[in-house]
Formats: structure tokens, C-alpha cells, sequence
């Protein structure tokens, strides 16, 4: 496991250590979470990026808007 050190102004520490006991998890743990959501969607961006290069612009809106779509919240009953 690695470690790494991060400067940042301490307005933004206090706030990440608010965050993270609001979540009730460590500072530490908190980034981790953060970096591997940061990951996740270079991941898929880089994925969708590849594939559009091979598939038609329409077809790649077309998902784009079923996605938001299905993303968008729905009115409770």
C-alpha cells in the first residue's frame, strides 16, 4: 500500500474531516472513496471515448439521453 501527501489549504482539511465524520469513516478512508469514484469515471469516460471513435455520433446521444433519462429521479406515488 502506498502513501501519499496531499497539501491543501486548512479551510479544505477542516471541511474534509467534517465530511468524513459525517460519513463515519476516517479522513483517509474518505479519500480513498474519492479517489477510487474520481477513477471509476476516467475509466468510464475513457471507455465511452473509445468506443464512440468506432460507433456513430447518433447512436452515442442517443444512449447518452436514455442514460440521463434513467438518472433522472422519479415522482414518488
Amino acid at each position: 500500500m502506498g502513501t501519499l501527501t496531499v497539501r491543501m489549504p486548512d479551510d479544505t482539511h477542516e471541511r474534509l474531516k467534517k465530511l468524513a465524520r459525517s460519513r463515519g469513516v476516517s479522513v483517509n478512508k474518505l479519500m480513498e472513496e474519492l479517489s477510487v469514484t474520481a477513477l471509476v469515471e476516467f475509466d468510464a469516460e475513457t471507455r465511452f471515448r473509445a468506443r464512440a471513435v468506432r460507433g456513430s455520433a447518433k447512436r452515442g446521444l442517443d444512449l447518452l439521453r436514455k442514460l440521463d433519462k434513467a438518472a433522472a429521479p422519479r415522482p414518488r406515488s
